[in-house]
């Protein structure tokens, strides 16, 4: 894709394990639990590397993003605010006309079968849309 950046070589995957590794604290262990649940929701998911520094999960369009800040890790849904969220799972970006985020603070429980679901919600509004 031309939006990603020039990888030296390095895969997408790559790029964000080492994201992980170099993070080397809550936050890497949150960010590799996050992709762990994206992966196991939807095992096809594509990989990217964006801005700089951001990882992005594909499946027939953006599902989300996962940005580090030194407080929180935020997964935002490009289009969530087309999303049914009964567990009520997004807290961040609630304003917006098409986005929704989710702020994982050190040590946040969370119900990860929801997040699954919310994962999987997104690739079929993908889906049905038919575009990304």
């Amino acid at each position: 894709m031309s939006m990603s950046e020039p990888k030296d070589g390095k895969s997408p995957s790559s790029m964000i394990d080492e994201r992980i590794a170099e993070l080397g604290d809550w936050r890497g262990e949150m960010l590799s639990r996050l992709r762990a649940l994206i992966k196991q929701a939807v095992p096809e998911v594509i990989e990217e590397w964006k801005w700089r520094g951001v990882p992005v999960w594909y499946h027939d369009g953006m599902i989300c993003t996962g940005e580090t800040y030194k407080a929180a890790v935020k997964m935002t849904f490009a289009k969530g605010a087309a999303l049914d969220d009964p567990s009520g799972l997004f807290n961040a970006s609630l304003d917006g006309n098409t986005r929704r985020a989710i702020d994982f603070h050190e040590g946040a429980k969370f119900d990860e079968e929801a997040l699954k679901a919310l994962v999987r919600a997104a690739v079929t509004l993908n889906a049905s849309r038919g575009r990304g």
